[in-house]
This record gives C-alpha cells, structure tokens and sequence, in this order.
C-alpha cells in the first residue's frame, strides 16, 4: 500500500492547475466562520446526516485525519463523550484538542501505529478522508486513492465492533464495485455516496459501509 501518499494535502486542494480548488468557495467559508481547519467537515456532516453515524459514547477512529476537520466534527458532535482517536503522518491544526481526544502521528501500516490504533478501540464507527498526494495523472492518482481504500477497509474489518459503521472517501471511477463487493461480506448493507459539499468538478465520493456483521 501507499501510505506515505497518505495526507490531506491542504485538505481537498489537488493541484491540477488554476482551478476554483485555489478560490475560497461558500464551504471553505463557512468552515472558517465556524472555526473548523478545512471544508471537508460538511462533506462528513452530510454522511451523518444521511446515514445517523455519530452518537454520543462513541469511540471513533479518524484515518488520516489532519488537520483536524472531522475530528473537530466528532468531537464536538458526541460534546464531551465518548472517544476520538485520529492518526495521521501530519499533526493536526494547534487549536484541534480535548480531553478525550488521543491522536497518534505515523503511517497507518506501520505495525507499532496499528497496535497503538488497536490499543485505544474497538470502535463503532472508522471514517477515512484520507486522499493521496495528487500527480495530475488521473490514473495514478486513482490508483493510489484504491490504496488508500484497501487501508481503510482493512482498519473497518479488524477494528470495528459487530454493528458498526465506516466511511472512506474513493476517487471515482477506480474500482467502486469491487470495494463494495469487499464491503458487503464485511457489512449488512455498502453503498456509494457523493455529498454537495464535494465541489462539482471533484471526482471524489465516499463508500459507506453499515451495521458490520
């Protein structure tokens, strides 16, 4: 796998050019008034919203969360309960912290990180925004995010309680149906979800997975 591509980069900003990724959309606005580091956090408010992930007592796992967005969502969405544990290779944003937060920085296949990983659950729900280093070349950069995918997937399957839930952002037209194929042996119900927060010239969607057998 390629987890050292495994970064934010910016968070959703993939240097393919001039583009609107450089401009400060309604998103990236909002998500500044409301003091989270990047607009990626309604992309997963659209999830929850949708699909009922996040309740209070949780113990979530953020791959490869910096700087901080989604985090930044759980922890004020479970407001004070339960538990966040974000790994990342970067650190989150300074002013992304609670007391029941634990972040680990390090690559997410290295075996002392999965250990500390699996120290800290079992978990009801894994969300993955991770994206890869973007080259511009559609194919590798879809390559990579399948890597990214398989990561993610492996993390959801080992560590997630029976019951739990799990979301990965996938570039579209990689291998969709083969992952949800993998999803559906894993969890009661797999499907596709692209959330209006994505921008419209994205090709990226996410990959829900629900009640994990």
């Amino acid at each position: 796998m390629l987890c050292k591509f495994l970064s934010k980069f910016a968070e959703n900003k993939i240097t393919m050019g001039s583009n609107s990724y450089e401009k400060p959309d309604f998103w990236s606005r909002k998500a500044f008034s409301e003091g989270y580091p990047a607009r990626s956090v309604y992309k997963l408010k659209e999830i929850d919203e949708k699909f009922g992930f996040i309740k209070k007592n949780y113990t979530v796992l953020d791959l490869g969360a910096a700087p901080g967005s989604w985090t930044t969502f759980l922890l004020r969405t479970m407001n004070g309960s339960g538990k966040v544990v974000s790994c990342d290779l970067n650190p989150l944003a300074k002013d992304v912290k609670s007391d029941n937060l634990v972040f680990i920085q390090g690559d997410l296949n290295a075996p002392e990180i999965r250990d500390q990983i699996k120290a800290n659950g079992p978990y009801d729900l894994v969300v993955c925004d991770a994206a890869p280093l973007t080259t511009g070349n559609r194919m590798v950069d879809t390559a990579r995010s399948e890597n990214l995918v398989e990561m993610a997937i492996w993390y959801a399957q080992t560590m997630l309680r029976t019951g739990g839930n799990f979301t990965v952002k996938i570039f579209q037209n990689g291998d969709q149906q083969r992952f949800l194929k993998m999803m559906r042996e894993i969890f009661t119900s797999a499907r596709g979800f692209k959330p209006e927060a994505c921008r419209s010239e994205s090709f990226e969607t996410y990959l829900v997975g629900l009640n994990k057998k």
